[in-house]
């Protein structure tokens, strides 16, 4: 066990005037398996550089370990996979590195096959049974569980939960509760370590984010009151000055004695007025400052004019000799929230183009509503450019909604002057996802929605799709976003 230590860690990259990190301190065990999460953009990514020495900063971050990041870059994919692993680590044992691939289901054969022919998920897997041969060396894991299948996903975590000494950024709950047991947070204005998986951590802060609202109304009516009551003093204060000429305006003689004491008294209940509103308005000032705010999102629909709106029976799809998937059947009912489940591979992208009008080779018969207007939101945001403004209006979308539905998923208005191709991952399927609500169709088809996307979006995401009720089609690999969303899954 030994100590990675964080001391007044401040950052900002080169232009910009907002720092990413200010005046941050915590320290880290590195026997810990620590999940990392917080809103996209919040600097998780940019954290995970500094540990690596990738960018100047002021503070000290001390360390008796080194540091290894995954996924790491494989600049030669068409090499043989062991030779891949070699260039990484060239000092490794093959029969540890055989006993690892064994406990995440991978044949020794695949280290003798080109890198490139792997699956995604078989990469995935190699890459961090590699990583994990190297002692005395700490993990930083970013976004393993991207275009892994439910089944991987459950064989990788299984084995980072029996695995110590790394810092996991995933946004899949089911995925982090699994194997971690400290949670890394980054909030609005602090990061904070917390015991526990993510479940716990997550009930901790809705405790917490509720008893800083409750304490802010408190005290905002407190305030209220003490305004109130200092109007009342300053009116008295004003009959008591009115009071010392009494003789000149009535006639009559005035104590100068009593109204001088009652003048310092309401000049000390003015003071201990104004104290308790400083106090009040500085109590108010400590709070809120980490509430995430998840404002309900809204969607444009349209009920399609029949119950049914697609139909597949015995469908098979082919790429020139290669079978994608045989023999599916299943219907679109609509109001149906359906969740197209497989392994990678399965052909479960290839069912989605084929519904949303790409001219694919099928057999089997495949019906579609006459007019059926179609919402896409495909895994690739590799096409996203320009600014906002221009790409809401060369999608015919209304652009004062696409920007409100992104600035409640935690989009600063200051993005809304960049270019989409500088965006981080989340950022870029929040935009597709937010375009996809905007669009005014019968059914929403959504592959892989929620990749890179943070874990607080995800359940505004989910809590707009129960509360519409749109019709949709989906693949996703999160089991949660799954359990809680699918009324029927089709599995491949």
């Amino acid at each position: 066990m030994s100590l990675i230590n964080v001391t007044n860690l401040t950052f900002a990259y080169d232009g910009s005037y907002n720092n990413i990190f200010e005046d941050v301190s915590f320290q880290i065990d590195t026997d810990w398996k620590l999940g990392f999460t917080g809103r996209n953009g919040r600097g998780k990514t940019t954290f995970l550089n500094l540990l690596l020495g990738k960018y100047e900063y002021s503070g000290t971050i001390s360390a008796k370990v080194g540091f290894d990041y995954f996924p790491f870059q494989v600049t030669d994919k068409e090499k043989l996979t062991y030779e891949i692993i070699e260039e990484v680590y060239p000092d490794y044992e093959h029969w540890q590195l055989v006993r690892e691939l064994t406990l995440l289901k991978v044949s020794e054969d695949a280290l003798y096959r080109p890198f490139v022919s792997l699956s995604n998920g078989e990469q995935t897997k190699v890459l961090l049974a590699t990583l994990f041969l190297k002692e005395n060396n700490f993990l930083l894991i970013d976004e393993p569980t991207n275009h892994l299948d439910l089944h991987a996903r459950k064989l990788v975590s299984d084995y980072l939960r029996n695995k110590s000494g790394f810092i996991l950024v995933s946004h899949d709950r089911s995925f982090l509760d699994n194997c971690v047991d400290h949670i890394l947070a980054i909030n609005k204005t602090t990061i904070e370590i917390q015991q526990g998986n993510f479940s716990a951590w997550w009930e901790n802060k809705k405790r917490q984010d509720d008893f800083e609202l409750a304490e802010n109304e408190k005290l905002r009516k407190d305030m209220r009151r003490l305004s109130e009551a200092a109007k009342r003093t300053s009116g008295w204060s004003d009959e008591v000055e009115k009071s010392k000429n009494g003789t000149r305006n009535s006639g009559s003689k005035v104590d100068k004695g009593y109204v001088g004491h009652k003048a310092a008294k309401m000049m000390k209940r003015s003071k201990s007025i104004e104290q308790r509103q400083l106090a009040a308005a500085d109590e108010r000032g400590k709070l809120l400052k980490n509430v995430e705010t998840a404002d309900s999102l809204k969607i444009s629909q349209t009920a399609y004019h029949k119950s049914r709106l697609v139909e597949l029976d015995r469908v098979s799809i082919f790429y020139g000799e290669k079978e994608a998937c045989r023999d599916v059947s299943f219907t679109i009912e609509r109001g149906e929230r359906i969740a197209l489940s497989g392994r990678n591979g399965s052909g479960k992208s290839s069912i989605l183009k084929l519904i949303c009008g790409e001219d694919l080779a099928y057999t089997g018969n495949f019906r579609i509503g006459s007019q059926l207007r179609i919402s896409y939101v495909s895994q690739d945001t590799s096409h996203l450019q320009g600014n906002l403004t221009d790409y809401a209006r060369a999608n015919g979308i209304d652009e004062s909604l696409f920007k409100s539905i992104l600035r409640k998923l935690d989009f600063a208005r200051v993005q809304f002057e960049k270019d989409i191709s500088s965006f981080s991952g989340g950022q870029k399927k929040k935009v597709l996802i937010a375009k996809s609500l905007c669009e005014n169709v019968h059914l929403h088809v959504w592959d892989e929605p929620l990749n890179f996307i943070d874990v607080i979006s995800r359940m505004q995401i989910e809590e707009l799709l129960l509360e519409h009720e749109p019709t949709i089609l989906f693949v996703e690999h999160d089991s949660e976003f799954c359990d809680n969303i699918a009324t029927k899954i089709i599995e491949l």
